[in-house]
């Protein structure tokens, strides 16, 4: 994975991030108490204090927090996103833009939890709306299923392993959301790690509801055809 996301915002102001598959980086030397583990800590969190001193999440949205963290989220920002594959272009609202980089970054920093969003990562969609995020996630999970059946493992077509996942993603973007209240002067990051949240939290709470409206335009479209 090799991804970039560049940033131009109002002012002019110009920032580059990359996300890719390498040893990480050495940490600093000293970083910010939010960043400990213990701090906020999430509530189904596996790790202990002792062996891994500071979130991994946490760590990993570090730069991007401390890049924007006194920004409006409202201003416009030229985004380019850029993989081995293709490239990305939009103007939008930086915390729209956040959103999808934070995410991103989550699922690759090595955090127990967030890792089971490690497959979707891979084929990273920036800006992804709502129902991209739950056609995306509920087709990943029925792809994992039927090759949990091709290996003589019981498949999970109703959905029922997807909705426990996003519940205990639930956790994780509420703890994370309350580690960078403090440090945040505007409201970009907040507003980005809040739709997150709200994102995953649609699956969980209101799938069935979110695939009827999905089977309703899709049938509509194939009428239309």
């Amino acid at each position: 994975m090799n991804i970039g996301y560049e940033f131009k915002l109002e002012n002019g102001r110009r920032i580059d991030f990359k996300v890719i598959d390498e040893a990480p980086e050495p940490k600093r030397a000293a970083l910010p108490k939010w960043t400990r583990l213990e701090y906020c800590q999430c509530s189904n969190c596996p790790l202990k204090s002792g062996d891994t001193p500071d979130c991994p999440a946490a760590v990993a949205m570090l730069p991007v927090v401390e890049a924007f963290q006194a920004e409006d989220a409202y201003q416009y920002v030229d985004v380019a996103v850029v993989d081995e594959h293709r490239s990305y272009a939009k103007k939008a609202p930086l915390e729209e833009a956040l959103r999808s980089l934070l995410g991103l970054k989550m699922a690759k920093s090595g955090c127990p939890v967030l890792s089971e969003l490690k497959s979707m990562a891979v084929h990273h969609l920036p800006f992804a709306s709502s129902e991209e995020f739950i056609m995306r996630s509920v087709s990943d999970h029925l792809l994992q299923q039927y090759f949990e059946m091709r290996h003589g493992r019981e498949p999970d077509w109703a959905l029922k392993g997807l909705v426990e996942r996003n519940k205990r993603l639930q956790l994780v973007n509420q703890a994370l959301w309350q580690r960078i209240h403090s440090v945040c002067e505007g409201d970009s990051n907040l507003k980005a790690l809040l739709n997150f949240f709200s994102m995953a939290s649609s699956v969980s709470v209101s799938l069935e509801s979110q695939l009827r409206k999905l089977e309703a335009r899709m049938q509509d479209e194939q009428r239309a055809l």
